[in-house]
């Protein structure tokens, strides 16, 4: 969430740079412009009540307390005072009403982010490797998948419905060998504390890092009938009586949260987390994209990379995370490139960022694997995560990162598609070969 203060003082600053993602992000001011005004108008008449108060008390300490002027100016204080009282519950009240229409409106985009609405309009940083080259028409993922046995569609289709998948045989060995290989090369060479956290959470997490309100329409929430104590509750029928609850979308939002409402020491940061967890997203508006296979379902498996850093090293951290995302693919032997976002692809939360995106032979395309995202303090403002910078210092809110390093899901899709063979069997990467066993070709 930006800096209500901030927002209301420089409204005309932050419309042009929130112009830059687009006509929609600009709009999300519009309820905050009348707002402000009328917040700017309570102020102006506070103040020049108090003005008024002030001159009032330094004439009545020159009159006899008992005289009549005296008592009709204390009179008159009086109703100046109750509605000071007033106007400061109305100003409170406004002010959160301001919080609440802050809340939609997305992050401002850095000044070095390139000018663009699109994905069309990122640019290229860096790419690495080659694309590989057959001698033959390469497969997508689900011709190989099917025909090695690996992928089940169908059934996953019957017990769950459409964009799920069964992973079975090699390929769910090799998907455990790529969430033990990523969280080993992190933990042990990037220097990241491996967390397990809930796959549930309440809507505050989910607001703390603005998946809510914005993108609740993309979310699974559910309802427990139980309580805190995990004993059913007399009446949990009555859905207002049950607590939401919601599947994650990301590892994102649990592990961030950790330290929602906390002040850190600052001599702790950078603290750097990394989880594998399931995910779970209804890619609301995604119908007819991406419906072939396993790349866009409604539950998949990734390995998050979430940091807190310091103010002055935050935007320098989003370099050092992307290159430790990007290090999965180079160890995999995956070809891929980098591409920093522009202003119009954005994510909504982050003030800079970068895609991964690796190279698919059997689509003909570079696809997004990784999302790699610096927020500044937007994310620590909603979710009040700060630190104290030395001992007696006063608190400030850290900057937040996080990135995907990787999905499994995705990288499986990868390594099927760079590493098949003519005869239809797919090499296994040399780094995950201790992972399986040994296993260097399946066939």
């Amino acid at each position: 969430m930006l800096d209500l203060r901030e927002v209301v003082d420089h409204l005309d600053d932050v419309r042009a740079a929130l112009r830059r993602r687009g006509a929609q992000a600009a709009s999300s001011l519009d309820a905050l412009a009348e707002l402000a005004a009328r917040r700017s108008r309570i102020i102006q008449r506070r103040e020049a009540l108090a003005q008024t108060q002030n001159e009032a008390n330094q004439a009545m300490a020159r009159l006899d307390k008992k005289s009549e002027e005296f008592l009709a100016r204390r009179d008159s204080l009086k109703a100046i005072a109750q509605e000071g009282k007033t106007l400061d519950a109305e100003l409170r009240a406004l002010e959160a009403e301001l919080e609440q229409a802050l809340l939609p409106v997305p992050n401002l985009p850095a000044a070095r982010v390139p000018d663009g609405q699109s994905d069309r309009d990122n640019v290229q940083v860096r790419s690495w490797g080659d694309k590989p080259r057959f001698d033959f028409v390469p497969k997508d993922h689900v011709d190989l998948g099917d025909a090695l046995g690996l992928l089940d569609l169908e059934r996953a289709a019957k017990i769950s419905g459409a964009r799920f998948v069964v992973l079975r045989g090699e390929g769910a060995r090799l998907t455990r060998a790529l969430m033990a290989f990523m969280l080993d090369l992190h933990t042990r060479e990037h220097g990241y504390t491996e967390m397990w956290p809930p796959v549930l959470v309440m809507d505050r997490a989910m607001r703390g890092t603005g998946q809510l309100p914005k993108f609740a329409a993309d979310a699974f929430r559910i309802a427990a009938d139980w309580d805190d104590s995990g004993d059913r509750r007399a009446g949990a029928e009555d859905a207002a009586e049950r607590r939401e609850l919601y599947l994650i979308p990301t590892a994102e939002v649990p592990l961030t949260n950790l330290h929602a409402d906390e002040i850190v020491e600052g001599e702790r940061l950078p603290i750097k987390y990394c989880a594998y967890t399931p995910c779970f997203r209804s890619e609301a508006g995604s119908y007819g994209k991406d419906t072939r296979g396993m790349f866009r379902v409604h539950q998949f498996d990734k390995v998050e990379l979430v940091r807190f850093e310091h103010p002055e090293r935050g935007e320098a951290a989003l370099e050092q995370l992307t290159h430790e995302a990007e290090a999965v693919l180079v160890r995999l032997g995956l070809h891929h490139r980098v591409m920093e976002l522009c202003a119009g692809d954005l994510g909504a939360s982050a003030r800079r960022g970068y895609d991964i995106e690796v190279w698919l032979p059997g689509q003909d395309a570079y696809r997004e694997i990784s999302s790699c995202s610096w927020f500044a303090d937007y994310q620590a403002r909603r979710a009040k995560i700060r630190f104290r910078p030395a001992q007696g210092e006063k608190p400030r809110l850290v900057h937040t990162l996080n990135g995907s390093g990787l999905p499994l899901g995705r990288t499986l899709i990868a390594i099927l598609e760079q590493y098949q063979q003519q005869d239809g069997s797919v090499r296994v990467p040399s780094a995950l070969v201790p992972y399986m066993g040994g296993t260097e070709v399946i066939r």
